[in-house]
């Protein structure tokens, strides 16, 4: 058996682990780092353009981030935090495509128009509302708003074209917006690394056991997917971001903080069309309000992506249920991961989200004909010919303790981190990729807090992403600042 011996170990070569290892190799070239990936390529799972929306999220047009009470009372708090999230991811692009680290901008991320629609006058005075408390802040300021059909046209022609003129709508409009090619990115942040001394990818590779190193650390073993052959790997710190696969790592760490962890897995399709007659005619980010009972990664948008470098609309996703925690996992993937340590939790979420799991399960038996009806709220003139089914990628929702003892679901991202600091997991989903570099800087804060002070990292952190430390919430003229930037870098601005 191989045994090799690394600094740093990242599980999964998607979006969270190409941050990170950019973000460390920045800090300390002098790092010995490795990457595992089961598969035979670099972000093929849920960081490929065709498995994730792809939008930029930055809570410009995602509904679902800015609630509605029952009292009419609609809370932003959770998208100024998103932006602000995704306004580091841009800091840090930017600095590496000013390093030549990253090619021409548009190779991963375009200018793309985001746009929320509403019709009907409860959801018209809604996003009026939403309109009016997210453009009075500077994270949000330009966001325009309009009922004026004339207007809308404008913005998004396909949208309006054909549409019944009696039906009161709204719509508001970021032209800043962007659309990101994930997995390009993550694929040229690897290819990047792997040129460098102390980096080494290892692929088509799994992770079979991970246990403490009586020498400090951890020992991981990896196997070949193809020969069969193992290696042990030891490593001082150990990163687990592989998607849907990272909770079953985290379990069998058997680290104190993962107890109680379960997962609730989603599935999902899009409707695309290729056609380039008809994608060229709209160029915009569409985002409407989700169906009763839908998760949030379910609302439906109609939008323009760039993967690969072509050009194509994205209407969708369609969710449904599975047991997979990969696109490429297995079905027995949910039950092998139930534990008496989160048997509660999870038997608690089953029990009190019925609703949600008879909507998944609906999802997955509609017809091609209720899911082009769908596509025409958004499109009305959208024809069959036009367009194909296309599965998207997996996402595994947290289900973790509640503060009652039973169980709750939530829909969005977590560290989950040992104590010492020896190794973290990201669990969950939505916005995901958008907000990686917020993540993978919490990683670092916990796993490696004495080298900020000790080796100058805080220092080194604020020459690639200028506004870490700070809040772009409170701070209206860091934010003007570091925006000119990165829109005029990533050659975003309108």
């Amino acid at each position: 058996m191989t045994v090799k011996t690394v600094d740093v170990l990242l599980v999964g070569a998607g979006a969270m682990s190409s941050t990170l290892a950019m973000l460390l190799k920045q800090l300390d070239p002098s790092l010995k780092i490795c990457v595992i990936e089961r598969l035979k390529s670099v972000a093929k799972e849920s960081t490929d353009g065709w498995n994730n929306a792809g939008t930029g999220h930055a809570a410009y047009c995602e509904l679902n981030y800015t609630p509605e009470d029952a009292q009419g009372n609609v809370d932003i708090s959770k998208a100024l935090t998103i932006n602000s999230s995704f306004e580091l991811s841009l800091q840090f692009w930017s600095y590496l495509v000013k390093q030549a680290v990253l090619p021409e901008p548009k190779s991963f991320i375009n200018r793309t128009p985001h746009l929320s629609f509403v019709w009907g006058e409860k959801n018209v005075a809604f996003l009026k509302k939403r309109h009016a408390l997210m453009s009075a802040h500077h994270l949000f300021q330009g966001m325009q708003y309009s009922e004026d059909p004339e207007q809308l046209k404008q913005w998004m022609p396909l949208v309006m074209k054909g549409r019944d003129a009696s039906e009161p709508v709204a719509a508001t409009y970021i032209p800043h917006g962007s659309d990101v090619d994930f997995g390009s990115l993550a694929r040229y942040m690897m290819a990047h690394l792997v040129e460098h001394e102390n980096f080494e990818l290892i692929l088509n590779h799994d992770v079979e056991d991970l246990q403490r190193s009586s020498q400090g650390g951890w020992s991981v073993l990896v196997e070949d997917r193809e020969s069969g052959k193992t290696t042990r790997i030891r490593s001082k710190f150990v990163f687990l971001g592989a998607g849907g696969g990272a909770l079953p790592l985290l379990q069998k760490s058997d680290i104190p903080e993962s107890e109680g962890y379960g997962g609730f897995p989603v599935s999902g399709q899009w409707l695309v069309c290729e056609d380039t007659q008809v994608a060229d005619q709209h160029h915009a980010k569409v985002y409407g309000k989700a169906a009763i009972g839908a998760p949030p990664m379910s609302v439906p948008h109609l939008d323009t992506r760039v993967i690969n470098g072509k050009k194509a609309l994205l209407f969708g996703p369609f969710a449904g249920f599975t047991t997979k925690f990969l696109k490429k996992g297995s079905i027995l993937d949910l039950p092998s991961s139930i534990r008496g340590n989160n048997l509660k939790p999870m038997m608690a979420v089953g029990m009190n989200n019925m609703d949600l799991t008879k909507y998944l399960i609906s999802e997955v038996f509609q017809s091609n004909r209720s899911r082009m009806a769908s596509l025409r709220d958004y499109f009305p003139q959208a024809k069959d010919g036009n367009w194909r089914l296309a599965d998207a990628g997996q996402r595994v929702q947290i289900i973790k303790k509640d503060e009652k003892g039973g169980g709750k679901l939530e829909f969005g991202t977590e560290i989950v981190a040992a104590k010492d600091g020896s190794i973290a997991s990201l669990l969950g989903a939505s916005p995901g990729a958008s907000t990686a570099v917020h993540a993978m800087l919490d990683v670092i804060e916990r796993c490696f807090a004495d080298r900020l002070d000790k080796d100058q990292w805080r220092e080194k952190l604020k020459v690639m992403i200028p506004s870490y430390g700070e809040s772009l919430i409170d701070d209206a003229a860091l934010l003007s600042r570091v925006r000119q930037d990165t829109l005029s870098t990533l050659q975003l601005n309108p």
